[in-house]
């Protein structure tokens, strides 16, 4: 099972949306990022050694995953004996890694290496400390064909990979495959789109003697990252400039018909006892599908391995759907990936770093990685390896999202929208959405005052770092 961090609230906005004055502070000190050279050194930086290079890797994976990590790292280490050492340090979550990284930068004395979520690949870029991955590559002749083009597509900015992509996951819709069977539905075809789930929530949707609701059709979590997936799918960008790809986003567009119609899809749902209202928290969504209240829902691919455990019904997946059958798809992916720091750092450590992560996208260690955590293989090679064959028989559910991420269009709006003030935007995403849901306020008019409410921020984060 995958411990995944995907409720980023006030918390992370206020972090995020801070983040351009600190970059905007530090932008006019002595000594800053402008002064170093941020290229990748070549593999004679580790020739002749007195001792090993130590790499400091920041990352934010604990409990099972965190062990999956640390075995890969003493594989790496005992493979690189006195020449590069790598000690793993847990950071806490996302938002806390990306603060403790802040003040590292203001410190001067950042790790080696870092694990940032996908939110903060704006802020990473805008702080200048980092070698971008696209240097090695070039440096190397390094091979991404292997490396799920999905991935590579999320995290290139202006033509080149910024991070290595490494604990990634995308949504899916998860159907208990028994009360699809009960009610005459076909489990090994789930709905594709929000007609189709309407349809066989109408059958799945059941009541007792008194007429109360026992189970639900549908029922998900009013979340942030949903919305960006549903604009990819629908080719339609989250926010202006080519999804900031083509310049800095200054507005969100997640107020677009075809959210509304989601929105509005949602809300009648809800009004006519089809799906159960959740709220926000993605946890209430989670135990709602594995209670058997809900006979379908929409979650992240970390969720597979719970649900299985969890739940007293076999668990079946689908693609994430469509809001309408013609909408060309795509799939937006979610997690975190790693950051060389070059400020501040030597060649040396530069490089062994480099060496670490290019140990962490092989076929052998990316077999591990997914077996073991339920992440997807960033080399898609890796799913033939012996461990992943092992865990694909035992879950062969998961084969959906690697299948949804090889179908998915390639293009800015599946490459996600880069902004500095992503986890704001997210947020005030979820709040006109449940506004929607909960008022008399109709839902374009809730989304458009919600994406009127990110300007601003937009706004101040961009002045900040121009």
């Amino acid at each position: 099972m995958t411990t995944t961090f995907r409720r980023r609230g006030i918390k992370a906005a206020a972090l995020i949306a801070s983040l351009g004055l600190f970059l905007s502070a530090c932008s006019s000190e002595d000594g800053g990022a402008g002064d170093a050279d941020l290229s990748a050194p070549g593999p004679e930086v580790l020739d002749d050694l007195d001792e090993a290079v130590e790499i400091e890797f920041w990352h934010s994976m604990d409990a099972t995953n965190g062990q999956v990590l640390d075995g890969l790292i003493e594989d790496f280490n005992s493979q690189n004996e006195g020449r590069v050492h790598v000690t793993g340090s847990f950071q806490g979550d996302y938002d806390e890694a990306l603060a403790g990284h802040r003040a590292a930068i203001q410190q001067g004395d950042t790790a080696e290496l870092i694990m940032i979520y996908d939110l903060g690949t704006q802020f990473m870029i805008d702080s200048g400390q980092t070698v971008p991955a696209q240097s090695f590559i070039d440096a190397d002749d390094y091979d991404t064909a292997p490396i799920e083009e999905a991935l590579l597509n999320y995290f290139t900015v202006g033509g080149e990979l910024r991070s290595f992509p490494f604990n990634n996951s995308t949504p899916l819709m998860y159907i208990n495959r028994d009360a699809f069977e009960e009610a005459g539905l076909d489990p090994d075809s789930p709905p594709t789109d929000l007609a189709e789930i309407r349809e066989a929530a109408e059958k799945l949707t059941v009541t007792d003697d008194d007429g109360t609701v026992v189970q639900y059709g549908f029922g998900a979590a009013v979340y942030g990252w949903f919305v960006e997936q549903f604009m990819a799918r629908a080719a339609a960008p989250y926010c202006d400039n080519s999804n900031g790809r083509d310049g800095r986003a200054t507005e969100v567009l997640f107020d677009d018909p075809k959210i509304v119609e989601l929105v509005e899809w949602w809300d009648q749902m809800i009004e006519d006892d089809l799906a159960v209202q959740i709220g926000r928290n993605t946890d209430d969504g989670q135990a709602a599908f594995t209670s058997g209240r809900a006979a379908m829902t929409l979650e992240s691919t970390g969720s597979l391995g719970g649900f299985i455990e969890q739940s007293d019904f076999e668990v079946g997946a689908g693609y994430f759907p469509l809001i309408e059958s013609g909408d060309p798809g795509g799939s937006i992916i979610g997690g975190a990936s790693l950051w060389i720091n070059g400020v501040g750092h030597s060649p040396e450590e530069i490089r062994g770093s480099w060496e670490f992560v290019q140990y962490l996208l092989t076929p052998e260690a990316q077999s591990t990685w997914h077996a073991g955590t339920g992440y997807l293989a960033v080399n898609t090679e890796g799913y033939e390896g012996a461990e992943a064959q092992e865990r694909a028989e035992e879950f062969p559910q998961f084969s959906v999202a690697a299948s949804q991420l090889a179908d998915s269009e390639i293009n800015e709006n599946t490459a996600g929208c880069m902004m500095g003030v992503m986890s704001e935007a997210r947020v005030a995403a979820e709040g006109g959405w449940e506004t929607a849901l909960t008022s008399d306020t109709s839902a374009e008019d809730a989304m458009a005052a919600a994406a009127d409410g990110v300007a601003r921020t937009i706004e101040e984060y961009n002045a900040s770092v121009e």
